[in-house]
């Protein structure tokens, strides 16, 4: 069995997963799935689907983040090649060759992510307040992609833990 897995090209991006990216998939789908049975009352079906749809639709949100980054890296003239999901998260994958760059690309490229988690954290959030009188799963969803990008994309993108755009922020920071 293969470590990683080709899911194919988009918008120019070669996109691929490990094999952690499908546990961490049906890992977050039974919790989500729970969660809507247990804590929301969905009934089970609900529960069910709208569980794996939330898990789709972070991951989705993930792919979001990292054409932030695609974007900010374009505009640096230093782009970035592809998406590599695994676990719960993905890694934006760049040319092994591109050599030394100045930090202010490597600044650049770093926020591009959060300002696009952000954008759509704040879509998201009219959506919620939108969608309230709808109610039921796709209120549910709505809510869950809001807080989903808030909190893991957007905050928990900065803060500095080792293997997140705060980390390299905070290290380019650091260089003079």
């Amino acid at each position: 069995m293969p470590e990683k897995y080709w899911l194919g090209h988009f918008i120019g991006l070669r996109v691929s997963a490990r094999r952690s990216a499908l546990l961490g998939l049906l890992i977050l789908w039974l919790i989500l799935g729970m969660i809507g049975g247990w804590v929301l009352k969905l009934p089970l079906m609900q529960a069910v689907f709208g569980g794996l749809l939330a898990a789709l639709l972070h991951y989705a949100s993930e792919f979001w983040h990292n054409l932030g980054h695609a974007a900010a890296a374009r505009q640096t003239g230093n782009p970035m090649v592809g998406v590599l999901y695994w676990g719960f998260l993905a890694t934006s994958l760049y040319p092994k060759d591109e050599g030394e760059l100045p930090r202010n690309v490597h600044l650049i490229r770093a926020i591009g992510g959060p300002i696009a988690s952000l954008l759509l954290t704040m879509v998201m959030g009219a959506a919620t307040l939108a969608l309230h009188a709808v109610g039921g799963v796709v209120w549910y969803l709505v809510v869950f992609l809001f807080l989903d990008n808030l909190l893991v994309f957007t905050l928990g993108a900065i803060l500095p833990l080792g293997f997140t755009d705060g980390s390299t922020i905070l290290y380019w920071l650091r260089q003079r």
